[in-house]
């Protein structure tokens, strides 16, 4: 395939980012020597016993307030209400306490105030981020949001509708329709398998009352974790925590089942007449507490994270040009971890392409990486971080994910010595214990030509 411009330009920038990295690394070593900390991340407990993290920033005058109710999300939704926690995060913030919703809006508006709720399918989340001087107005309404969501008949209604053509649109997109495909194949017979957007049906049947119990039931100031950057003092965060969650109930919440990737070895193919085929596949991968995971990140990034330069990228975008890009990464939620490649082709190339995708794993775990593989993306890996913590949003989201999956204050620290300590053996030991590349399960959307093994799949499930 010959190189374009843009192409050799994204690989330059590439090597020039990892020379640069590389020179910091040994400019700085005197720091890396003393564990400076990554961040300054202050640990505050408040009278109630709720926690949060703090990296506290008075260089500009913004606050960044991000939280999660731990094990709240989709995963709890019944099968006839999918979509539950999804309506609940559109709903929080339309009205609440005696602001009904556009009164509540405007609010928000005037005072250049970002308030919202995510819900995923482990945990229900919220942020707010605010200028200094319009803090005590913003935590006023996020404590109403929190604590007193109105959930008023008409946005409910008019959520649902809106949750409702987003579904329509998305059955018309062929990479949604492989995402939901891939979450009934990979995850069958568990809740993660239920579309956590909800269904044409089941947003209908969602009410009120189904709002108010999830509130009720899911949300408490046992489950919630928090995350602050930016303006704020730890003797302020202290106090904000029990203003702002010290009179939720505690929730008594029952999580689902651990689970393995399901379907290992099948394809599965829903037929769209299109000159491309949507390729997802997914293994099972690694617990991101077990002792070889980082280890693990070092082999996906030479194997397919990276993009370009990757070797999934190099065999088949640049010498076969069979895709636009492919990408190896891994998908992991409190209950299951996985190991994804995503891509797509043309339709007659499909064989040719799952082949070689294959091979590539096979040498993986079969082979030893070269030492400048392996010293590119460790510099990567480690330099790349601090780059990418550039606002208090940012940093912030950051601080709340380490703290969703477990992990200590100091972890950044840890992290870093773990990278940096991978060996060339690591890598080979982690790709013989992870790749099976005769475990994948496959979904593919398209017209692929010349497979005679592939399951067929007729109807799109949980949408309608």
């Amino acid at each position: 395939m010959t190189h374009t411009l843009t192409e050799t330009a994204l690989r330059s920038v590439r090597l020039f980012t990892l020379a640069i990295l590389a020179l910091c690394a040994a400019l700085f070593a005197p720091a890396a020597q003393a564990k400076e900390p990554v961040l300054d991340i202050q640990v505050i407990t408040s009278d109630k016993g709720i926690t949060a993290w703090l990296v506290e920033d008075h260089s500009i005058p913004v606050i960044s307030f991000q939280f999660a109710f731990q094990g709240a999300g989709a995963a709890l939704d019944p099968e006839n209400k999918q979509g539950l926690a999804q309506m609940a995060s559109n709903t929080m913030d339309e009205g609440a306490g005696d602001l009904k919703a556009q009164d509540f809006q405007r609010e928000l508006r005037n005072l250049v105030i970002s308030l919202g709720f995510t819900a995923s399918r482990d945990h229900f989340a919220g942020s707010l981020k605010t200028l200094s001087k319009n803090k005590e107005r913003a935590f006023e309404l996020l404590k109403l949001a929190v604590n007193e969501p109105r959930f008023d008949k008409d946005p409910v209604e008019r959520m649902s509708k809106a949750n409702q053509s987003r579904i329509r649109s998305s059955l018309s997109d062929p990479d949604w329709i492989a995402a939901r495909l891939m979450n009934d194949v990979a995850f069958a017979g568990h809740p993660y398998a239920l579309n956590s957007g909800g269904t044409l049906s089941t947003l209908n049947a969602i009410t009120p009352a189904d709002l108010k119990a999830f509130h009720k039931a899911r949300l408490g100031r046992n489950n919630v974790m928090v995350a602050v950057s930016g303006d704020i003092t730890p003797e302020e965060v202290r106090i904000r925590l029990d203003e702002l969650f010290g009179d939720l109930p505690e929730a008594s919440l029952t999580p689902p089942a651990d689970l393995t990737v399901q379907n290992s070895g099948k394809t599965f193919v829903y037929e769209r007449d299109m000159p491309q085929t949507l390729i997802e596949i997914m293994q099972p991968g690694i617990d991101t507490h077990d002792p070889d995971y980082h280890a693990a990140q070092v082999m996906n990034f030479i194997l397919g994270s990276s993009g370009f330069g990757s070797r999934l990228t190099t065999e088949i975008r640049e010498k076969r040009g069979l895709t636009y890009g492919i990408y190896s990464t891994f998908y992991n939620l409190d209950h299951l971890f996985g190991f994804t490649v995503s891509t797509s082709t043309k339709n007659e190339n499909v064989p040719e392409m799952l082949s070689l995708i294959q091979k590539e794993f096979q040498t993986m775990l079969s082979d030893n990486v070269s030492k400048k593989e392996l010293e590119d993306a460790k510099s990567y890996l480690i330099g790349s971080l601090p780059l990418s913590l550039t606002s208090t949003d940012k940093i912030a989201g950051l601080l709340l994910s380490l703290q969703l999956n477990g992990r200590l204050a100091n972890y950044l620290e840890l992290r870093e010595n773990a990278i940096e300590s991978v060996s060339v053996k690591d890598v080979r030991r982690v790709a013989e214990r992870i790749l099976t590349p005769e475990n994948f399960t496959t979904v593919l959307v398209g017209k692929p030509e010349g497979l005679d093994n592939a399951t067929p799949i007729k109807k799109i499930p949980n949408a309608e």
